[in-house]
């Protein structure tokens, strides 16, 4: 009993203040913490670019935050926009998910067997180096200007980077652990299943957080390009604005932008962490 006791104890040192009754304004404190700083970059990004304003640089195009928010705030009161960003939503998903089983299944297999590594291994790297745009008219060529070609953009972006993020994860499996997971009698899809996947997570989340990021910018550079008729994305609606000299236009529609990548990147920030914390890679005195 009194051995029992003391190991409870031990645990008790290991929880964090937080677990049970949480402390008054802890919460607060915490999403200030983290609100903070990107709130300071925002206020400095704004005040420069009011400065930069009121001096008169490119006074005849060049607009300041206000006239910007402005033409924001009634863009959202029109309901195309929410129709531009969905249909943009649409199509970073449908590729983005393509890619993704494209890319861990083509990830996995070059890991493993070396003929495949050898004979597709650099061209998974040298095209994961290609600028997106350059495969904008090669898709117009293939599919024409639809949704298609879009796609296929889309989808040779994203996927080199989530097979090489597997493919490091692989690699970076310890010997000494496959062979006791051999020896505990994990073979073929098993080995897979309990032991090289798990062993992969954080290599293989970061080539997914990778390739969401090309697949974001391959999707840009594709709606710019690719000029669908009977619907308008967030990259035609971009480039309308652009051939009318619109600035207030163009940045409104870039922070739309912007913001859909910050919320995603936010996503992914939350599956790393969840990830570490599973496996006890964060010090616990940082959380609190």
């Amino acid at each position: 009993m009194a051995s029992d006791q003391a190991l409870r104890g031990l645990d008790n040192l290991e929880l964090r203040p937080s677990q049970g009754r949480p402390e008054p304004g802890r919460l607060a404190r915490r999403a200030w913490a983290i609100a903070w700083p990107k709130l300071g970059a925002i206020a400095l990004v704004l005040v420069a670019w009011e400065l930069i304003t009121l001096a008169g640089w490119k006074k005849y195009v060049l607009k300041g935050p206000a006239p910007v928010f402005s033409n924001l705030w009634q863009q959202m009161q029109h309901g195309m926009l929410w129709a531009t960003i969905g249909w943009t939503l649409r199509s970073a998903v449908i590729g983005y998910v393509v890619a993704l089983i494209i890319g861990s299944v083509i990830g996995m297999l070059t890991a493993r067997i070396p003929p495949v590594r050898a004979a597709i291994g650099a061209i998974i790297t040298a095209l994961q180096t290609m600028p997106s745009v350059v495969w904008a008219p090669f898709a117009i060529v293939l599919f024409g200007e639809n949704n298609s070609a879009v796609l296929f953009v889309v989808i040779l972006g994203a996927a080199p980077s989530i097979a090489n993020g597997l493919i490091n994860g692989v690699d970076y499996t310890p010997p000494l652990l496959l062979r006791a997971g051999k020896t505990m009698g994990l073979h073929g899809f098993a080995l897979y299943r309990y032991l090289i996947v798990p062993a992969s997570l954080p290599a293989y989340l970061a080539g997914l957080k990778q390739g969401w990021a090309f697949a974001w910018r391959s999707l840009m550079a594709a709606e710019l390009f690719i000029a669908i008729i009977g619907q308008v994305s967030l990259g035609q609606q971009l480039d309308a604005d652009q051939q009318n000299l619109d600035f207030a236009s163009v940045s409104s529609i870039i922070i739309v932008l912007l913001v859909i990548g910050l919320v995603v990147d936010t996503i992914f920030t939350k599956a790393d962490l969840a990830l570490r914390r599973r496996r006890g890679l964060l010090d616990p005195a940082q959380l609190a």
